[in-house]
């Protein structure tokens, strides 16, 4: 189960980035676009909880958690994002958002008591290495200046908002909570927070879009977001939140073959150096060394 929720999530956001580049280009702004994609996950959401009947009774305080988890990840930090790369590269985007492995780890220790894994060190330098040389060209190619500098902060901003959001999850499942129910209001509370933000910029509610930039918001709402963040959610419900992070780290992996595939990507050896350092983190993070006894040797022997 676990290897299905971290496959689905790795295959779903890693494609995302498509959408995100089609709605970006049909001239919609940031906030309302933020806006319509968690107001039309919520909807769904709530209309497969009703449904269903799989609608939890929030108490004030659950709810109050609800609105500081909208505030993080289904808000502020796609704004963050969003704005940070008309600084900075969408590779340079990448490699910082990987230290979302990092944020996690240390939160959870923070806020639960988490104890760091051993295996953790290693796996997180070879996965953050890894997207360095991934996104090399990148890295080198940008002049520090108040640009840069700025793309940077805001990057560095989305993703601690990112792990935050993680933190609130996790609180959720301690609770006892229904992941459904606190996506959706959630959801719903992001999309409020950033229509009063759209509101207040006086941005254009009904921009008139193509086919390819409504299918690119239908995706982002439906798969990117009630699909992708739910079986992001169990994923840290079950294995952790630093563990479940570590798949941000692929993310990139399953960008690139798809514009291998469709925009005639070409691979440079500072790439390939990348995809084996993060698939070696990976192997150390989630694969079970076999343990030997010192009784069970000697028996041998």
């Amino acid at each position: 189960m676990n290897a299905l929720l971290y496959a689905l999530v790795v295959v779903i956001w890693g494609t995302t980035w498509i959408a995100i580049s089609l709605q970006q280009q049909s001239g919609i702004s940031t906030n309302v676009a933020v806006f319509w994609r968690f107001f039309i996950s919520a909807l769904v959401l709530f209309t497969f909880v009703v449904l269903c009947r799989k609608l939890q009774k929030l108490a004030v305080k659950d709810h109050l958690f609800c609105m500081l988890q909208a505030c993080c990840i289904f808000g502020f930090n796609f704004v963050c994002f969003y704005y940070a790369v008309q600084y900075i590269s969408s590779g340079l985007e990448a490699v910082i958002f990987s230290m979302a492995v990092i944020f996690n780890t240390l939160n959870a220790k923070l806020f639960f008591g988490q104890q760091v894994s051993t295996r953790f060190y290693p796996a997180a330098l070879l996965g953050g290495l890894g997207i360095i040389a991934l996104f090399w060209h990148d890295v080198v190619g940008s002049t520090l200046n108040n640009h840069t500098l700025m793309g940077i902060g805001l990057c560095v901003l989305g993703t601690y908002g990112f792990s935050l959001g993680n933190m609130i999850s996790a609180r959720h499942q301690k609770q006892g909570l229904d992941i459904f129910t606190t996506n959706a209001y959630g959801m719903l509370y992001g999309s409020i927070l950033m229509a009063l933000i759209a509101g207040f910029k006086q941005d254009e509610f009904f921009p008139a879009m193509e086919f390819s930039a409504v299918s690119a918001l239908l995706y982002l709402a439906i798969f990117g977001s009630v699909i992708g963040f739910t079986a992001y959610f169990y994923l840290v419900g079950r294995i952790g939140a630093g563990k479940a992070a570590y798949s941000t780290l692929l993310f990139p992996l399953v960008a690139l073959v798809i514009s291998t595939i469709w925009e005639g990507y070409q691979w440079h050896m500072n790439a390939v150096i990348g995809v084996i350092l993060i698939l070696c983190g990976n192997a150390i993070f989630f694969i079970q060394a076999p343990k030997f006894r010192l009784s069970q040797m000697l028996k041998r022997s």
